[in-house]
């Protein structure tokens, strides 16, 4: 028969054995944890990177239809003088703040939905993450559905009034495509009219408007990018 002491050993052996299994358990999911943050945050920098791309290129459409515009202007200010009747259309139809853009939130939904968010340590990231894609995201949307509404109006106006006929190209152009000028009947008393002058400086205003709304959320695409990548660096 077993000793005292021998059950003692044998049940010593066993509970240590037990709780090194659940010390092994533990520290593969804390590692599996670690990894799967870290494999989120590797995927998340690239859709941010992905989406400072596509910010930076709305960016310098809206500048460019800026340009356009205010080249009307003056245009108009001097009584069209010039600018010739080609190159008034191309402008009108190559002008373009309709443009909105659309973040890719998937992985951060699927960090929130996983419990991965939570793993993340630096504070600063975190916060940053959340106003970027929940009040960030809501300013965006309503901005940009105001524009579009108006851009309903601006596009439909001048097309109307100047008859003009184009072809669109599909795969030129960094969203939508492009288009080129086919035909069109100019209206010189709608081109010098208050309503036309008007409808340019709406554009105008709309496209700063964006554009200032944009130039916040890229910088908070910038540094947390930054961020995430010293969170990945230090997982």
């Amino acid at each position: 028969m077993k000793s005292y002491k021998g059950y003692l050993i044998e049940g010593l052996v066993i509970a240590f054995s037990v709780l090194f299994s659940l010390y092994l358990d533990n520290l593969n999911e804390t590692f599996s944890d670690k990894e799967k943050k870290r494999n989120y945050l590797i995927d998340l920098s690239y859709t941010l990177d992905e989406d400072i791309k596509q910010i930076k290129n709305l960016i310098s459409i809206l500048n460019n239809s800026e340009n356009l515009i205010i080249e009307l202007q003056n245009d108009i200010d001097k009584n069209q003088s010039s600018l010739t009747y080609e190159q008034i259309i191309n402008n009108v139809i190559e002008i373009e703040v309709g443009f909105s853009f659309f973040p890719q939130d998937g992985i951060f939904n699927q960090m929130i939905s996983t419990g991965s968010f939570e793993l993340i340590k630096n504070e600063y990231l975190k916060n940053n993450l959340l106003e970027m894609y929940n009040h960030q995201i809501a300013r965006n949307y309503a901005t940009s559905l105001e524009i579009d509404n108006f851009n309903t109006q601006f596009r439909s106006k001048p097309y109307e009034m100047f008859r003009i006929r184009f072809d669109y190209n599909l795969l030129d152009g960094e969203f939508y495509g492009k288009r080129k000028l086919i035909s069109y009947d100019f209206d010189l008393k709608y081109y010098k009219s208050n309503s036309f002058y008007g409808l340019l400086s709406q554009a105008k205003l709309y496209s700063n408007m964006y554009k200032r709304l944009l130039n916040d959320i890229l910088n908070s695409y910038e540094e947390t990018l930054l961020l995430c990548k010293q969170e990945i660096e230090t997982n």
